[in-house]
């Protein structure tokens, strides 16, 4: 098939690296935590009806699988570089088993599982890996065959078949054109949001729609070497390369580390009461650190989906606090994505509102993206549309018909004016980037309907809310002519324009601006997705976007509206805040609670408990974060289908 990558690659070792199964991670940490409750609540009840010995044996029992997974954890760590505060937890388990403190390590092991858990349950929330595009990957192909037609596999597609192409049907592998013409759509490709024709012999993509009518493709590349195949192979190898985020627990840990085994054994060698150091061990079981950060950013997320912004995990979430860097695609992102009429010339003769229920009217008869785009703007104007008679299509050129009696014809001005004769005033000026539709009508040129594709509604006000937030530079990279996004992007004061970029392109810019600080990166198309997944924080446009962008991307914006950005960023820093705010807080009390340990006035018992209330106090205040409300926006509500956003 065209897309059968189970593995990617490892840069470091260069060979394949399996999958990581995070539902059997996931499971192994809620096993976890249930053994240490279990434990925990069993030896309690044990201790209270009297059987204090076999609490001793039952609280011992649930702890040592939890330090055993902990240690093993620890050495993984420590074999990659890395030193964290799991650290701190292992040695107060230890340390409570060896002088009989087993109540303290069972309160500690369900603090720390706990504490894993919901960073697992962080990680884990809306994470999907990069798939085989089932929504655009076309499984099979229809071959020219003896003077017949077969379906076959893609597999089985060699240089030099001829293919048939029907209305609608995703372009299977690079071909050239073998009929007269084609229409085709590039916009998942190249950014392009008008359809392209093209003429026998040209070139088309792999990945490209068929948005006129049947065509035959001669192949030039078999699936694997194909443009989409290339696509696919990208979005992967980004994925591969970008590194992980470390846990912002773990920035602090050798600092805390180092505080808690100074004062653990200073009260130990100061007084020469070994439980001294285990309460101090206890108390400064980091959970604090461990809780406050999953549980600030999981409401976060909650918190952000609320308005429409899917972010797949803790880590991009706290990306999105830091970007300092955005690249926006042109084509369906900045822009609608769909072509709208901009402008009606009409000649003294007709009116503007006469000559657009004609051209729609005619255009009913069409399956072309441009003229369905004009009938439902006749459509949404209330005009009635009557039944067109004796229609001809000429694929990509226009069609002509009769309406109320009248001769119409409708499509590019060369055609029109073929058939009618030019006349003076009958071809206005054309912005770069926009599509002119000629209409006459009985035999006289009536006039023109001027097609663009706008700026999305409050795509202005999202870029001055990002200046705001601190993002420094915003850029916008397209597929489309330079002259075509100068023109879109006018007035918007952007820092940068890339235009006609390919894939690889893309993904370069992005990597040249992690110079500058974090990028996140926003888009729709096919030829987005290596990009996204390239960024630190990659989103896709979900409403309408392609799949793949969608599976690359660490966000995906569930509502058609790219100014949700600028909320979904305020959300992430502001949790980010909250999440700091209770890390310190916690912190801080646990080395009050620590130093109160070193002086005897704590047991490791009530160090546990201690810290345990310290934890819900840090919880509470990270759930803060469920009560985002971003500046000047309130949650989207539901609309009808094919309702106005």
């Amino acid at each position: 098939m065209l897309v059968q990558h189970k593995t990617r690659p490892n840069a470091s070792a260069g060979g394949e690296c399996p999958p990581v199964d995070h539902a059997r991670t996931d499971r192994f940490k809620t096993l976890l935590l249930t053994i240490g409750l279990v434990g925990l609540v069993t030896g309690l009840g044990l201790h209270v009806s009297g059987r204090a010995d076999l609490a001793q044996a039952v609280w011992f029992a649930g702890v040592l699988p939890v330090l055993a997974s902990l240690v093993v954890e620890i050495i993984r760590s420590l074999a990659r570089g890395e030193v964290g505060l799991d650290i701190v937890a292992a040695l107060s388990m230890s340390a409570a088993l060896t002088f009989g403190e087993t109540l303290a390590a069972a309160v500690v092991a369900v603090m720390y599982s706990g504490g894993t858990f919901l960073e697992s349950f962080a990680e884990g929330r809306a994470r999907r890996e990069m798939r085989d595009l089932l929504s655009r990957v076309p499984r099979t192909a229809t071959r020219h065959r003896n003077g017949g037609l077969e379906e076959v596999q893609l597999d089985d597609i060699a240089t030099g078949d001829r293919l048939l192409i029907r209305q609608g049907d995703v372009v299977p592998v690079d071909g050239r054109i073998a009929s007269a013409t084609a229409f085709v759509d590039t916009s998942a490709l190249t950014g392009e949001s008008l359809p392209v024709r093209l003429e026998r012999g040209a070139e088309a993509m792999s990945g490209s729609t068929n948005a006129g009518d049947a065509f035959d493709l001669e192949a030039l590349r078999e699936a694997r070497d194909s443009t989409y195949a290339g696509i696919v192979r990208l979005v992967e190898a980004a994925q591969a390369s970008k590194a992980p985020m470390a846990r912002l627990a773990d920035r602090w840990s050798l600092g805390f580390l180092a505080v808690t085994l100074a004062i653990a054994f200073a009260a130990w060698g100061l007084t020469g009461d070994p439980i001294r150091a285990v309460a101090v061990l206890v108390v400064a079981t980091p959970c604090p650190l461990i809780l406050a950060v999953p549980v600030a950013l999981v409401a976060g997320l909650s918190r952000a989906a609320h308005f429409g912004v899917l972010v797949k995990g803790a880590k991009p979430l706290e990306a999105m606090a830091r970007i300092r860097t955005l690249i926006l695609d042109k084509t369906g992102t900045l822009t609608d994505g769909r072509p709208r009429i901009v402008r009606i010339d009409s000649h003294d003769w007709m009116d503007a509102e006469d000559l657009l229920r004609h051209a729609a009217a005619l255009d009913q008869a069409s399956k072309h993206p441009v003229a369905q785009a004009i009938v439902a703007a006749a459509k949404a104007r209330g005009l009635i549309l009557p039944i067109p008679e004796d229609v001809t299509e000429v694929p990509g050129e226009g069609v002509i018909g009769v309406i109320d009696g009248r001769s119409v014809i409708v499509g590019g001005d060369g055609f029109v004016a073929a058939r009618v004769g030019r006349v003076s005033g009958g071809n206005p000026e054309l912005a770069a980037g926009s599509l002119m539709v000629a209409v006459a009508v009985d035999g006289r040129l009536a006039g023109h309907l001027v097609m663009s594709d706008p700026l999305r509604e409050g795509a202005p006000a999202m870029l001055q809310a990002l200046r705001r937030q601190g993002v420094a530079r915003i850029l916008l990279a397209t597929g489309d002519r330079a002259e075509v996004a100068q023109r879109v992007t006018q007035g918007l004061g952007l820092d940068g324009i890339r235009a006609g970029l390919t894939p690889e392109e893309k993904v370069q810019l992005v990597l040249s601006e992690h110079k500058n600080g974090p990028v996140m990166m926003v888009g729709d198309g096919v030829n987005d997705a290596p990009a996204l997944a390239a960024a630190d924080v990659g989103v896709a446009m979900g409403a309408r976007g392609a799949a793949a962008s969608a599976e690359a991307a660490d966000v995906v914006l569930l509502v058609d509206r790219v100014d949700r950005i600028a909320p979904g960023i305020e959300i992430a820093r502001r949790s980010r805040r909250i999440a700091l705010e209770s890390v310190a807080a916690g912190i801080s009390l646990s080395v009050l609670g620590m130093i109160a340990a070193a002086f005897g006035y704590l047991t490791p018992v009530q160090g546990a408990l201690l810290q345990e209330a310290i934890d819900v106090a840090v919880i509470l205040n990270a759930l803060r974060a469920l009560r985002i409300s971003p500046d000047g926006l309130a949650a989207p509500h539901p609309r009808p289908e094919g309702a106005k956003a």
